[in-house]
């Protein structure tokens, strides 16, 4: 097991926000981008946050946006189509999200709009 997965999202969430606000993006895109691909509503994101939900259990929880299947390209070298852990998978797609975020794509193109 990767140690990612008993991670709390809360203790890597501030990257991800810091990442986008470095590049002009804010924290409400953040979340929309995080709620398009879990199903969370910001209340339900926040109460994550809160109770320290590791990664799996956070992932456990969601209902997958059906879209996430055109999340291509690569997260660190690695193409994230071709991730073979379901959960690696999908923390690899939250991350290339908020880099594509940070890299000031427009927002429709994130979500797949």
């Amino acid at each position: 097991m990767h140690r990612i997965f008993t991670t709390s999202v809360a203790s890597v969430y501030p990257h991800y926000v810091a990442k986008a606000e470095r590049k002009g993006r804010t924290r409400a895109e953040v979340d929309e981008v995080i709620g398009w691909l879990t199903g969370f509503d910001a209340a339900t994101l926040a109460e994550h946050l809160e109770q320290g939900t590791t990664f799996a259990d956070f992932f456990d929880q969601a209902q997958l946006n059906p879209h996430v299947d055109q999340i291509t390209g690569s997260v660190c070298g690695v193409k994230v189509q071709e991730v073979e852990d379901p959960l690696m998978r999908r923390i690899r797609y939250l991350d290339k999200l908020v880099d594509e975020l940070a890299k000031g794509r427009p927002m429709e193109k994130v979500l797949r709009g």
